[in-house]
């Protein structure tokens, strides 16, 4: 078993100047850090309770404080956000909030500076940390299904990070750590604080949105990319130029990483992205570095077993034979018990093994069982489709409901101009015809959503509740495109931040100007309202707007970033529109009631 107190020793015996991360640019030191740790642990071992919520998007201020927490004995619960959802479902598990909490959830409060004692005191004290303390409980994604809580003990996270540090020190190296994912979740956490803080590596405290911000931090010194599938699909097509020398790995998790998008990376980076398998509730399994589009093969990672397990459903819905599914043994994991998972696999002869799809994708409809995967490798195959998924749904009234099959799909230009040509009809009869001769009847999807983009959250991941959100109200299709291609990256109570994709041909171009088209000052203006209305609770009067300011025109095909901040008490939606050309727009919109 690894010894825990390598979570929180090493930052004793660093040189208090050392630099622990970058904030805008601008070096933390170790001793700054200390000091803040110190002040935190000094705050929790005061309180009574036993279990706080931690959120912070701040890197080197949320390792401070789970530090602090794990060292006063506190359970850490690790929400994806700050959402008023989700502080309501955690006010019922725990003791208190600390960090980015609306007020309403009285986040506890630094002491003040004169009442703390010297670092080197307060943290000398107390009992070492002990490898079966329950410090940790994260949750599941939601991808397929609602999310789960997951309770994590200490030696389970040194466990991982002893085991990152043995693959992938030695190239890592002394590198900064950059990433475009959220600590608020496992992958994050353990490869943007955890593994680098406690192997001294500093990282950079606020989250990558664009590819071309890499550029500057790339001039000077070598970094390591924390990355996710969704945001590596967007770096072939990107103005991404940088030296890719100092760039020492790329790093992605959290999902499928197409190996036409790895290949890609490859091309860009020099060679293609490390890929990690596991899960919230496993931790690391495997790893693989792909050399061509057919290498599909994963690596256990150290100490970590893997072996099959018999399905008792023999077939699929489309009349292919189950595989097995993988069952594991990891140190990873809170006991030394396999755990049966719900990834169907090949093992192969050198002790690698191929992954083959979820099981539990599969779903009973009307006593059919029926394979959401394999729907929507049909469906993906059509030259009209570029994106796909699937998912069981309840339709009709309340008194009524049945269960359908639904499909979001993002479409290719091809299927956008017969969308636009022949309307939604056509398109949902061409592509049920691709089904109708692979599936059972009752498994043609009975309700298509047409999007610009599937919805993804701040981990790159898209959840079943963002689809099912696209089922419940659906306007006509416009002939041509009136919104932004959009993803969600960064997103609590008073702030979001979007990046928007402007089609070529949005409607709003028309006649603005001919020749020369630009996007018009109204419609940003009216999209900072509507996504200021989607995402908080504005009052549904329009009072006014100040200071507006257009400085740069946006022209078709831009890529820019909407940044909203809500001011509750003043009732007011200031928003920024900006790329790397630089500023774009800003203002502040009044509302009342």
């Amino acid at each position: 078993m690894p010894d825990v107190n390598l979570l929180n020793q090493p930052w004793l015996t660093r040189a208090p100047h050392s630099v622990v991360g970058w904030r805008d640019a601008r070096p933390v030191a170790n001793a700054a850090f200390l000091h803040e740790l110190a002040a935190w642990r000094q705050v929790l071992s005061r309180h009574p309770g036993q279990r706080f919520a931690l959120y912070s998007d701040d890197s080197v201020q949320f390792a401070a404080i789970l530090f602090a927490a794990w060292m006063a004995g506190k359970t850490v619960y690790l929400p994806g956000d700050a959402l008023p959802a989700t502080c309501q479902a955690l006010h019922g598990l725990v003791d208190g909030f600390i960090g980015q909490f609306d007020a309403r959830w009285s986040p506890l409060p630094l002491p003040v500076a004169d009442e703390l004692p010297p670092p080197a005191i307060a943290l000398s004290t107390g009992s070492p940390l002990s490898p079966d303390f329950p410090g940790l409980v994260v949750f599941t994604s939601g991808s397929t299904g609602e999310a789960q809580a997951i309770p994590k003990k200490l030696s389970q996270m040194a466990s991982e990070v002893t085991t990152l540090e043995a693959l992938f020190g030695a190239r890592a190296g002394q590198a900064d750590i950059i990433a475009t994912v959220s600590h608020q979740h496992i992958y994050g956490l353990l490869f943007k604080v955890l593994w680098p803080l406690t192997a001294g590596r500093a990282v950079h405290v606020r989250s990558v949105v664009f590819p071309q911000e890499l550029a500057p931090m790339l001039s000077s010194r070598d970094c390591l990319l924390i990355s996710s599938p969704a945001h590596l699909k967007r770096f072939p097509d990107s103005p991404f130029v940088a030296d890719a020398r100092r760039l020492r790995g790329v790093f992605s998790s959290g999902g499928p990483l197409p190996a036409d998008t790895a290949m890609a990376c490859a091309g860009l980076f020099g060679e293609s992205p490390i890929e990690i398998y596991g899960s919230s509730e496993t931790g690391g399994i495997a790893w693989r570095q792909r050399t061509s589009v057919t290498d599909d093969n994963w690596q256990t990672m150290p100490h970590v077993r893997v072996q099959l397990t018999a399905d008792d459903q023999p077939e699929d819905a489309d009349g292919e034979d189950q595989h097995q599914t993988l069952a594991v043994s990891s140190p990873h994991l809170p006991d030394a018990q396999w755990l049966r998972l719900a990834d169907r696999a090949q093992l192969l002869a050198d002790g690698r093994f191929v992954l083959l799809g979820r099981a539990d994708r599969i779903v009973k409809l009307e006593e059919k069982r029926v394979s959401l995967d394999a729907i929507e490798r049909l469906l993906h195959a059509s030259p009209l489709v570029t994106e796909v998924r699937t998912l069981l749904h309840d339709a009709g009234a309340r008194q009524h409901r049945r269960q359908r099959i639904a499909a979001c799909v993002v479409l290719s230009d091809a299927g956008k101009q017969l969308l636009a040509s022949a309307g939604k009809l056509a398109v949902n009869t061409q592509l049920r015809a691709l089904l109708a001769g692979a599936v059972e009847a009752i498994a043609l999807p009975r309700s298509w959503r047409y999007v610009n983009a599937l919805p993804l959250n701040a981990q790159g991941k898209i959840t079943r509740a963002a689809l099912l959100a696209l089922l419940v109200t659906e306007p006509a299709p416009p002939a041509r495109p009136q919104w932004p291609q959009e993803q969600l990256h960064e997103q609590d109570q008073q702030r979001v931040v979007l990046t928007l994709t402007i089609p070529a041909d949005l409607l709003y171009f028309d006649g603005h100007f001919p020749g020369a088209p630009i996007l018009p000052g109204v419609v940003q203006t009216d999209w900072a309202i509507r996504y200021g209305r989607r995402y908080f609770d504005l009052p549904p009067q329009f009072i006014g707007m100040q200071a507006l300011k257009f400085q740069q025109v946006i022209l078709p095909g831009a890529c820019v970033t909407l940044e909203l901040q809500h001011d509750s008490q003043k009732s007011a939606l200031n928003f920024r529109i900006h790329s790397e050309a630089g500023a774009h727009a800003s203002g502040r919109i009044l509302f009342g009631a």
